[in-house]
C-alpha cells in the first residue's frame, strides 16, 4: 500500500462572500478540521498542524472558504520516515471532473507531483526530484492562480506554469476552491508501505496567504496585487530560473507523453 500527502486548491462549490485577504498565519482563522479524528492535531498558538497516517487512518484539513483567485502558500515537512506513495481527493471522496491544482509527495524519497484537473480527472502530471530532502526542514510550496495564469512555485522558484488559453478552447479554472491538505494510505498508485515504520506525520505552518473569497467572475480585479500586470507573466529572469530548474529535476512531463499529451502543451511555454 502507499500513502500520499497533499496541499492543493480544488474547487467544491460555487457561493459568494465578502472580499478580503488572509492577514495572518493563525491555523484557526482561515482553516479547519476536515478528517482523521485523533490523527489530526493543531499546537495552542495555531502555528504548527501535524497529520499522522498509521494503518487505521490519514488525517485532513481545509480552508473555511472558497477563492476565486490569489498567491496561497504553505509550509511543509513531510515525514522523515522511508517509504513508497501520495494523493489527493477533496473530503477525502472521489470528486469526478473538477478543477484542481496540487502537490504531491509519494512517498519519501524527495519526489513531487504537480498536477492539474482542468474540469476533468487530471494526468496532467509533472514530476520532480527535489533539490533538497522535504523531510528534513520546512520548504514553501506556493500557487499563484489568477485571470492570467497559474505558476507553481518551490521556495519561490517558479517550477511550472498553465497559462489561460481559453481563446485556444482550452478551459481554465472558472469556479471558486478551496485549500486542502491531507495524508492517506493510497495502495493503488504509489507502491508499497512499510507499516513497520509507522506512524508517518506531515507538518504543517505558515497559513497566512492573500486571496479573494467568492466568485471568480468578482475576482480578477487588479485591486488585488496577484492580479496586476507584473503577475501576467514571469519575468525574464523567473522564465530562465525556471528552465534551469526543470532542465536539472524533472523527471516526467505529460506533454512529451504522446499517449497523455493535451492541447495546451502546444501553448504552455
Amino acid at each position: 500500500m502507499a500513502f500520499f500527502i497533499t496541499i492543493f486548491i480544488i474547487f467544491l462549490c460555487a457561493f459568494t462572500m465578502q472580499l478580503g485577504n488572509a492577514a495572518d498565519n493563525n491555523f484557526n482563522t482561515y482553516y479547519s478540521y476536515l478528517w482523521g479524528s485523533d490523527h489530526f492535531s493543531v499546537d495552542p498558538q495555531g502555528t504548527e498542524v501535524q497529520l499522522k497516517l498509521d494503518r487505521s487512518s490519514g488525517a485532513g484539513f481545509r480552508s473555511k472558504l472558497e477563492y476565486g483567485s490569489g498567491l496561497f502558500h504553505i509550509r511543509i515537512k513531510i515525514p522523515d520516515k522511508k517509504t513508497g506513495g501520495l494523493t489527493s481527493a477533496p473530503d477525502n471522496q472521489a470528486p469526478g471532473n473538477h478543477f484542481e491544482l496540487d502537490f504531491e509527495f509519494p512517498g519519501t524519497n524527495g519526489s513531487m507531483i504537480t498536477n492539474v484537473f482542468d474540469n476533468d480527472s487530471g494526468h496532467r502530471e509533472q514530476k520532480f526530484q527535489l533539490w533538497f530532502d522535504p523531510s528534513k526542514d520546512f520548504h514553501t510550496y506556493e500557487i499563484l492562480w489568477n485571470p492570467h495564469q497559474i505558476v507553481f512555485f518551490v521556495d519561490n522558484i517558479p517550477i511550472r506554469v498553465f497559462k489561460n488559453n481559453m481563446a485556444q478552447g482550452i478551459t481554465y479554472p472558472s469556479t471558486p476552491m478551496h485549500i486542502e491538505a491531507s495524508i492517506w494510505d493510497a495502495e493503488a498508485w504509489a507502491g508499497p508501505v512499510d507499516w513497520a515504520q509507522a506512524p508517518f506525520i506531515a507538518h504543517y505552518q505558515d497559513f497566512g496567504f492573500n486571496a479573494c473569497p467568492g466568485d471568480v467572475s468578482k475576482c480578477g480585479s487588479q485591486q488585488y496585487f496577484w492580479n496586476g500586470p507584473n503577475y501576467w507573466e514571469l519575468s525574464p529572469a523567473q522564465k530562465q530560473q525556471m528552465e534551469d530548474y526543470r532542465g536539472k529535476y524533472i523527471t516526467y512531463d505529460y506533454c512529451n507523453d504522446h499517449s497523455n499529451r493535451k492541447k495546451e502543451c502546444s501553448f504552455n511555454v
